[in-house]
């Protein structure tokens, strides 16, 4: 009735007829190909060099000398190969220059990325060890020249940026730089403690589907969303103003100015309102925040979310920032989070690639050297919990950041002191040709390969004293102006007094006239007459009164009528 089963005992199967009949590539592929056609590749040589190695130590040590002669050749043989093989190898990792006549035809013919995409990594890793794999008679220099080309054109910067890029960065860093620009930072939300706990919040949007985790030990209101089958804009505890969509990056500066319960606080550049509801929250709804922004468009979102958080405490104006401390002064903390060209948000942005130039950085920096002076301005140093001033911008640009605080330092009565903030890089105090104050290195900077989010600069101020110091320049221009007060004072007195002054280099006389011995007072008579005389004179072009254009016209037609009638 059939075979039996054995479950004790597994015969191995071979395998079946058709697969006898199909053999490998190898043996199929042996049957059209000669030897002097098949050219091994290396990794074929290095495995053949391997298993003769192999077959030497096998072998016994009492050989024939024949057998000794073959493997001597053997080896020679093998050595050449080798040699060979490395020299190949060697001529491959070797990094070649290009020509101007192939610069020249990617220009004109399409662009190959990926080819340009392997030239940055080679001539980054030739930069990097320049003495050692550097091409003969070739510069620094040309290869980078070669490579702002190429990253101009591989991650669409203009040439102006690559430059200020590479000034800021190492090469190497500046590749992580770019390609972080390339991906989206991850979506942040601050939790309003005003109205929820975090712990609560986290909660309630798990169970509608957003997976979500804390932002990081550095902050306590912050989760970052990772995926949501809601929109997060849209979500019931979002429209009840349990939390804020904002960057990760906005946290700092509000951590660094620390306000605290019952101040009265500044936000010059407030719009969209997410710093100052971070403050409200900080300060529990007490005392008063003063939140300013210059565009009147804008000021409406801060109001939408001022009103969706539940914040008490604020008022809302419409001012240029400069022109601030005219209207109100006084305040214990101010936050300036200044307009700024965006380098650190480019993931956000990509025009700002090729929209900024130098003019561009110039203008920006002027303007937030007279925004920070007006900041300083509206702090009152004599506060007793504040004095403090947090500038703050999402650039990563020198002339933006440490350039602005170290000539705030120059102009006003302020130092640096330290932002609080555990981590970020140290701020430059040298930069180029540039030297800046010591102390700068207590500001911090963030990158967005390095702290996976938006680009950020921020510093810390502590205004000391209310007056304003005078340079050397504008204290010689304030005496000159008060000598030349005094003296007109004193010409006046002089005058009523009766005495001779000499006022621009004329010598006026008044009625009593001074000799060596003897002051002899004219009468008033003789003093009518000479004056009378003194008049008479006078030719009327030496006279105070100019003629006027139409009588001197009138003058002329009459003198020609006379002369037409004579």
């Amino acid at each position: 009735m059939g075979r039996k089963l054995d479950p004790t005992t597994y015969v191995k199967k071979g395998p079946g007829r058709k697969s006898r009949k199909q053999k490998g590539a190898e043996t199929e592929l042996a049957k059209f190909l000669t030897d002097g056609e098949r050219d091994l590749l290396p990794i074929e040589r290095a495995a053949r060099k391997q298993k003769k190695l192999q077959e030497a130590m096998g072998q016994e040590s009492g050989d024939d000398d024949d057998d000794d002669d073959n493997k001597g050749k053997s080896g020679d043989e093998d050595m050449d190969e080798d040699d060979t093989v490395q020299a190949n190898l060697d001529d491959m990792d070797k990094f070649i220059l290009p020509g101007a006549e192939e610069i020249a035809k990617e220009g004109v013919l399409l662009v190959d990325l990926q080819t340009i995409h392997q030239r940055i990594k080679d001539n980054v890793d030739v930069l990097s060890h320049f003495a050692t794999k550097r091409e003969e008679g070739k510069e620094r220099t040309e290869y980078l020249s070669l490579l702002k080309k190429d990253l101009s054109t591989y991650y669409s910067y203009n040439n102006f940026l690559i430059d200020k890029l590479l000034d800021i960065f190492p090469v190497s860093e500046l590749i992580d730089f770019l390609e972080a620009n390339e991906i989206q930072r991850p979506v942040t939300i601050r939790t309003n403690t005003l109205k929820t706990r975090r712990r609560d919040l986290a909660q309630a949007l798990i169970n509608r589907g957003v997976n979500l985790d804390p932002l990081g030990k550095w902050s306590k209101v912050g989760l970052v969303i990772f995926d949501s089958s809601v929109p997060i804009g849209a979500t019931p505890e979002y429209l009840a103003g349990h939390y804020m969509l904002q960057g990760a990056s906005s946290f700092l500066p509000v951590m660094a100015l620390s306000p605290q319960e019952g101040e009265t606080v500044l936000d010059m550049s407030s719009a969209p309102g997410g710093k100052t509801t971070y403050m409200a929250q900080l300060m529990r709804n007490t005392g008063v925040i003063v939140a300013n922004d210059a565009s009147a468009d804008r000021l409406k979102s801060v109001v939408g979310n001022i009103h969706r958080l539940g914040v008490t405490n604020s008022m809302i104006c419409n001012y240029d920032g400069r022109q601030f401390p005219k209207v109100m002064g006084g305040f214990d903390r101010v936050l300036l989070d200044a307009p700024c060209s965006g380098t650190g948000v480019i993931s956000k942005d990509p025009a700002v690639k090729t929209s900024k130039d130098e003019s561009d950085i110039q203008r920006l920096a002027h303007l937030q050297k007279e925004l920070i002076l007006a900041a300083i301005d509206s702090v009152n140093a004599e506060s007793p919990s504040g004095g403090y001033l947090v500038y703050c911008t999402c650039s990563i640009m020198v002339e933006e950041n440490e350039w602005v605080v170290d000539y705030a330092l120059k102009k006003r009565n302020v130092k640096l002191v330290q932002t609080g903030l555990d981590f970020g890089k140290e701020g430059f105090t040298r930069f180029k040709e540039r030297r800046f104050h010591p102390s700068l290195k207590l500001s911090r900077r963030f990158y967005p390969h390095s702290h996976n989010m938006d680009g950020f600069f921020v510093a810390k101020l502590k205004k000391f004293s209310n007056t304003v110091p005078t340079t050397a320049v504008e204290k010689g221009k304030v005496d000159v102006i008060l000598d030349l007060i005094n003296h007109n004072k004193k010409a006046k007195i002089a005058k009523m007094d009766g005495g001779t002054v000499k006022v621009d280099g004329e010598l006026k006389k008044s009625n009593t006239v001074k000799t060596e011995g003897e002051t002899t007072k004219q009468s008033k008579e003789g003093s009518r007459f000479e004056k009378k005389g003194d008049k008479q004179r006078k030719s009327p072009m030496q006279s105070k009164k100019r003629m006027g254009k139409n009588k001197f016209n009138k003058l002329k037609k009459l003198l020609k009528k006379e002369e037409v009638g004579q």
